[in-house]
């Protein structure tokens, strides 16, 4: 994982590289390149098969296969012009070998035609479907943002950072959450997952961040806001239909940071516990003292929400995420272990956690993710640490 400049270093003594690491950016460049170069190389290599072989054996499956392979790869004018070439080479070898009036050049060149016309159909189709996809893209990342918008990256003193890691590269819209604000009892935080996906999900999301946004200014404890949550998920719940009627939980931890005391409160409701990492390397796991349902299944027991605090000094950072990255498996089917992978790493600020915790599960799954993932990391800046800037990718890039 990363290190800052001057820690304890990797293997080979590189900051902020893993061992591992396969070198994908690069091989999906070449990937790229190779793509680009096989439809003439198709094309070639049957003028190549056709000269050197009798006229009885003939190259057209070649011919043919060039404009199919560039359809899905190229614009359409890339996939017209690479049909015609196959055209003009198939006729073109036809008169070499003096073969052009033959039924059977004659049935190869029309084979070759009627291909290459069907991949140039076959490329506008991709075409259409890639533009809609990406205005649903566009759509469905404003709407991302709009319901779960990208905290400050400095908030009553702390330093904020946080990711929304897509599973899939073109599903923007989970029910992952989170969201931080300063009030007058201090910084205040929740960290969620609504069960189920699409845009029911997005509703309670939308709920639950709603409904914290107005408990955190105006409830006293943070056990009177895990409360609001509560009843805002019970009414929430009534307008469901079906299963989600009955099934509909959301986990959530929720953390409140006073101004004037270096300490962090905790309410866990069924949620993955946070860590707190130290300025020496150590990891803190915040288990709870007492183990509580997840918001939104009060019907089945009720009882106070207890809060747990912890000293939080200076230059410790506390580490929220979602079960997308304490659930993330190896190819041996081996879940990802934040705490073992983080201990004894020393990173410079929140943003340098995030990026190296993202990098690390990517390499750990080779890219193979099945549920989302929220990380939020929040640094109480040490004496004289310098102000540091973060970005916030609410989906994930193109590596290519």
């Amino acid at each position: 994982m990363g290190r800052a400049a001057g820690a304890p270093g990797g293997p080979g003594g590189v900051p902020g590289v893993w061992p591992g690491g396969d070198g994908a950016p690069g091989s999906y460049r070449g990937a790229r390149r190779f793509l680009r170069a096989l439809p003439p190389l198709v094309i070639v290599g049957g003028i190549v098969y056709d000269l050197t072989t009798p006229p009885v054996y003939t190259a057209a499956p070649l011919f043919s296969a060039a404009p199919l392979i560039a359809a899905p790869f190229f614009s359409t004018l890339t996939t017209l012009l690479t049909g015609i070439a196959a055209v003009v080479a198939s006729v073109g070898l036809h008169h070499y070998d003096s073969t052009a009036h033959t039924i059977q050049s004659l049935t190869e060149t029309f084979t070759v035609l009627t291909v290459a016309a069907l991949a140039v159909f076959i490329s506008r189709v991709v075409r259409r479907s890639g533009e809609r996809l990406a205005s649903a893209r566009v759509i469905a990342e404003t709407a991302q943002r709009a319901v779960l918008p990208a905290p400050a990256e400095r908030i009553g003193g702390l330093q904020i950072a946080a990711r929304y890691e897509a599973a899939q590269a073109d599903a923007f819209i989970g029910g992952d959450l989170f969201a931080v604000q300063d009030t007058p009892f201090g910084v205040r935080l929740v960290v969620g997952d609504v069960r189920g996906k699409g845009l029911g999900a997005v509703e309670a999301v939308a709920v639950v961040i709603g409904a914290f946004r107005e408990a955190a200014e105006q409830e006293a404890t943070l056990e009177g806001v895990a409360e609001r949550l509560e009843r805002a998920l019970a009414r929430e719940a009534t307008r469901r239909t079906g299963f989600d009627a009955f099934e509909g939980f959301t986990t959530a931890v929720l953390a409140e940071i006073p101004g004037g005391d270096r300490v962090v409160r905790v309410v866990n409701r069924g949620h993955p516990e946070p860590l707190l990492l130290h300025a020496d390397g150590g990891v803190e796991p915040l288990l709870p003292s007492e183990a509580a349902l997840p918001l939104g299944m009060g019907e089945l027991a009720v009882w106070p929400d207890r809060v747990d605090v912890t000293p939080y000094p200076p230059g410790a950072t506390l580490l929220f995420y979602t079960d997308g990255l304490s659930e993330a498996r190896d190819e041996t089917g081996a879940f990802y272990d934040p705490k073992g992978r983080l201990a004894g790493r020393i990173f410079p600020g929140p943003e340098e956690v995030l990026d190296a915790l993202v990098a690390d599960v990517r390499r750990y799954t080779g890219g193979a993710t099945t549920d989302d993932m929220a990380l939020l990391a929040v640094s109480r800046p040490a004496a004289g640490q310098p102000e540091r800037r973060r970005t916030m990718p609410v989906v994930p890039g193109d590596d290519g």
